[in-house]
Formats: structure tokens, C-alpha cells, sequence
């Protein structure tokens, strides 16, 4: 299809006949920037490869608005190139406690306008701050229900309905296709709109989402809760031996040594922690010879089992084996003996506890019991409802015709890989013919969103819009894997249930000629 242009100019009295039902439009503005420069690193936009947009020229439409009666201040912010638009809006997510409208989205709103798109982003009106500290409570005790309810769920619907607006203002017609893009936070409000607004955007990315809110939060305090709870801290080194141990016991397992583990369900069937008990090595940060120590090997299995209620019972999935165990059991140490660490996220943990149970941050705690533990889980299951986005029976975004693809870093030390897995078989189990329209990808070796030796599924989003918009269902993705060596090695991501099988056909060839090509690997 040709590029299209706007019909009208990029000033405020364009869009001055925008509404949006149930608010107020309290300031609309439009202004054109030009020469924006915005290097957009590899990963920065998930699902997309990395660009350099320099020279850039946009119509930056920013529409300020409350909810009558809620005391609320929202901002709703939407680029349009004034020239070569593809008639195609995507919409970009935030990250932890940001709904948008900070330097990943803005990241990836940069991205977007190099390639042609419309694209758009809110802050929920929460800001930017990196918890709810500044925005959470009305008064001590008392929780911002409606901050929560904006930041959880209803600014998402807002955006797009006010995007879209925006767009048939600008250029005279409707956008062809709608997409939303987001991981952490923005994977989670991916699976809020797929859930809640099915009708908002033909297709999603939902990667490494934070659907599962609370638990995700009991699961990222855990560790520090165990350590304080059993008064065991291992050094850092320490932990970061027993991941190279693991890696390097199960990396082969696939047939390739390229120094990842492409499948931790398979590495849980031969590797034992309890085998490596007394392994030596060499401690940097003590410049000393060390042993692995039964510390390290109980802090390391609780993180691998997953949080537990003070009865034993489950609470939530742990890390896959691979993930950085120093980062998960991160301690600061003041001396050579363990008795003088302390976990990083004690403050974190202590936070949680004194936001959401007490409502009081002024308030002075130092250690929770394991009872206080399951109280702060139970509470944040009533307080954090707006957040959570763990509906499984998304039939209303099947039939409207939407896609989602999701995908998962396996080595991800902040959302544990395992509970998009929870969700996605939830999905599997309640609706028929459920792969017709979302698919998960498993990601070796890929830290939270990016980052780390695997590789970054950067055509996920053409293939979502090929799924979209001319019905090509996706199978494998192609990823560029980094070696132990800094070579690099391509192979590919599947959907699963499928798995990414080396093709021995390609067995001694070198990584650079067809042992790197992602025809080695087929999707079993």
C-alpha cells in the first residue's frame, strides 16, 4: 500500500474535537519536532531489530485528561510522521512501576517512527518513579485505588481509543491495523488488553510479561526473605560458580556447546545441586581458594523451587535452572567471614511490607517471620487486583480476530520464565484451538526483554503483522546467539511445545558457515 500523509496540520486546533467517553480533556497539544536523533540499542524494542533514526521529523500530539470524580491527571502521547506513514498504529508499553513515557518507550516509539508507523504511549498518570512510593497512597493507610486502576488496566483502553482519534484527525482516515508492543510491564498490559479490551488491537507482543503481579513480587522478595529467614548468605562468587557449573553440566544437552541451556526441563532430569557440595574454586572477591557450601547449595535450590507458604505448601514457580543465581541471591559483604553479608533486596522486601500491609513507609521494621511472609502475599492478592492480568479464557480477542505472540527469556532473574508458561497452558487447557491465535516462545539464554548469549527474537513482530495481515501463522524465529568465544551462531526460537532441534547434518561445520545458519535447526 502507498505511504499515506496528513490532510490536516500538526496544531492543537486539529485535534480539538477529541473526546473520550467518561473524561475530560483537560489541555491538548501539537507540535512538530524535527531532527530527533534516537539510537536504539539491540533488544531495546523486544521484537524488533535495532535502529538509528537520525533527522527525524514527527507531529507530537500529547492529550492531557482526567476521569470526572477521580482526581486524576493522565497523559496520552502520540507521534505521527508527517510524511510516509504506513496506516498502521503501534502502541508501546512500559516497564516496572512505569506505564509509559519513559527511555524504553520512547525507545521504541523512535523505532516505530524510523519504520513508519503511528505510535503512542501513556504514563497512566503515575509519572515515572520506580514504585509507588511517590503516587500510591492518599493519605497513610490508605491505598490511590484509582492510580492503581489507571496504571493497571484502564489508561490501556484510553490510549488506544484516544490514539486512534488522533490518527483520523491527523490523516483523514482510521489506522488499516493496530499492534501493541511491550515486555515487562508492557507484556503484562499486552495480556490486559488481550483480556479486558479485545477489540483495542489486532495483534499483541506480551513478552516477559508481569501478568501475575503479586506472585511475581512474592517470587522476587523470596530470596532475601530466605536468606534473612534462615540466616544464610552466600558470596557472590559462590553463586556464580554453581551457575557456571550447571551451565556448563547441561549446555551440551542439545547437542551444540554454545553456553546456553536451551532446555532447563531437560537439565532438571540429570543435574543435582547436591552433587557439586565441596567443589573448589577461586573467590575474587576474597582472592581466596573456596568450596561450595551447603549455604549456597539451600539458598540455591529454595530460588530454583520457588517461594513456599510457612507450611510448606506452593505459592509460586521458582528460576529456571542457568539464571544467575548471584543476581537472584545478591549479598553485599563488609568482611571475609559470610556472617557480615546481607541481601540487597532486604530494603526492597521490607518496602513491600510497609507500602502494602501497614501503609506506613515512615514505619520502622527489620525481619518478617514466615507467617508475615504468607500475610504479605494474601494482602497483595486483594490490594494489587487492578495489576493483575492472569484471565485465561480470552475468547472475546480470539473471535475479534486477534493475535498474540509471546516470548520468554529462559535465563530471566527478574519474572520467572515459568509463569508464562503457567499461563499460556491455562489458555491451552480452556480454549480450543488456542495456538489459532497466541503462540509462546522459549528463549535460551535471554535475560529479562534482552540482554545476555541468546538471542533476541528481533522478526517477532513482522511476524505477528504477517499472521495479522495475511493470515501466516508464525513457526520458527530466527535468533543470533552469542559464544562462550564472542563468535556468534545463528539458530531459531519455537513455538512451543515445539523445541529447536539441532539438525546433524550440520555437525562439524564451523559456526560461520552453515552450523550457524538458522537451517540447521528445525522446530520439533
Amino acid at each position: 500500500m502507498a505511504a499515506l500523509a496528513p490532510t490536516q496540520a500538526c496544531t492543537a486546533s486539529t485535534f480539538s474535537t477529541i473526546s473520550l467517553f467518561g473524561a475530560d480533556t483537560l489541555s491538548i497539544s501539537a507540535n512538530l519536532v524535527t531532527n530527533y536523533d534516537f539510537a536504539v540499542p539491540d533488544g531495546w524494542r523486544y521484537s524488533q531489530p535495532p535502529v538509528n533514526v537520525h533527522n527525524a521529523t514527527f507531529c507530537n500530539v500529547t492529550v492531557t485528561y482526567t476521569h470526572p470524580g477521580q482526581d486524576d491527571t493522565i497523559d496520552a502521547e502520540i507521534w505521527l510522521p508527517p510524511s510516509d506513514w504506513n496506516g498502521i498504529l503501534q502502541s508501546i508499553g512500559g516497564g516496572g512501576w512505569t506505564a509509559g513515557r519513559y527511555y524504553l518507550s520512547y525507545a521504541g516509539m523512535a523505532g516505530a517512527l524510523h519504520d513508519g508507523y503511528a505510535t503512542a504511549t501513556t504514563n497512566a498518570g503515575v509519572g515515572n518513579s520506580p514504585d509507588p512510593a511517590s503516587w500510591g497512597l492518599v493519605s497513610p493507610g490508605n491505598m490511590n485505588l484509582v492510580a492503581f486502576d489507571n496504571f493497571g488496566q484502564t489508561s490501556l483502553n484510553d490510549l488506544a481509543i484516544l490514539a486512534k482519534a488522533v490518527i483520523r484527525a491527523y490523516y483523514g482516515q482510521d489506522p488499516r491495523y493496530s499492534y501493541w508492543n511491550g515486555c515487562s510491564n508492557g507484556g503484562r498490559q499486552a495480556s490486559i488488553l488481550a483480556q479486558q479490551y479485545p477489540t483495542a488491537y489486532n495483534g499483541i507482543i506480551a513478552a516477559a510479561p508481569a501478568m501475575q503481579w503479586v506472585e511475581l513480587a512474592a517470587t522476587s522478595i523470596w530470596p532475601a526473605f530466605y536468606m534473612d529467614l534462615t540466616k544464610q548468605y552466600p558470596r557472590k562468587c559462590e553463586m556464580t560458580k554453581l551457575t557456571a557449573i550447571t551451565v556448563a553440566e547441561c549446555d551440551a544437552l542439545d547437542g551444540v556447546n554454545d553456553g546456553i541451556i536451551s532446555d532447563p526441563d531437560e537439565c532438571k532430569t540429570t543435574f543435582n545441586l547436591d552433587d557439586h557440595l565441596g567443589t573448589p574454586f577461586f573467590c575474587n572477591e576474597t582472592g581466596t581458594t573456596m568450596t561450595i557450601t551447603e549455604t549456597a547449595i539451600d539458598v540455591a535450590r529454595a530460588i530454583l523451587d520457588g517461594p513456599r507458604y510457612s507450611n510448606g505448601d506452593f505459592l509460586w514457580f521458582g528460576y529456571e535452572l542457568g539464571t544467575d543465581l548471584s543476581a537472584l541471591a545478591a549479598t553485599t559483604c563488609t568482611g571475609a567471614e559470610s556472617n557480615t553479608c546481607i541481601p540487597v533486596q532486604r530494603q526492597s522486601l521490607q518496602f513491600w511490607w510497609k507500602f502494602f500491609v501497614l501503609g506506613d513507609l515512615a514505619a520502622n521494621i527489620t525481619t518478617l517471620t514466615h507467617e508475615q511472609y504468607d500475610q504479605l502475599y494474601l494482602t497483595l492478592k486483594k490490594k494489587l487486583a487492578p495489576v493483575a492480568a492472569t484471565e485465561p479464557r480470552i475468547s472475546a480477542f480470539q473471535r475479534a480476530g486477534g493475535k498474540m505472540l509471546t516470548f520468554h527469556g529462559l535465563i530471566d532473574a527478574a519474572i520467572t520464565p515459568a509463569s508464562t508458561l503457567h499461563y499460556f497452558n491455562e489458555v491451552f487447557n480452556i480454549l480450543d484451538n488456542s495456538t489459532s491465535f497466541y503462540r509462546y516462545y522459549r528463549v535460551p539464554g535471554l535475560q529479562h526483554c534482552y540482554g545476555g548469549p541468546g538471542g533476541q527474537p528481533v522478526q517477532m513482530f513482522d511476524q505477528l503483522r504477517a499472521w495479522v495481515e495475511n493470515g501466516t501463522a508464525p513457526g520458527a524465529s530466527p535468533v543470533t546467539v552469542t559464544l562462550p568465544g564472542n563468535g556468534t551462531m545463528r539458530q531459531v526460537v519455537c513455538p512451543y511445545p515445539l523445541k529447536a532441534v539441532y539438525q546433524s547434518f550440520c555437525a562439524g561445520a564451523s559456526a560461520a558457515g552453515a552450523a550457524g545458519a538458522e537451517e540447521c535447526w528445525e522446530c520439533q
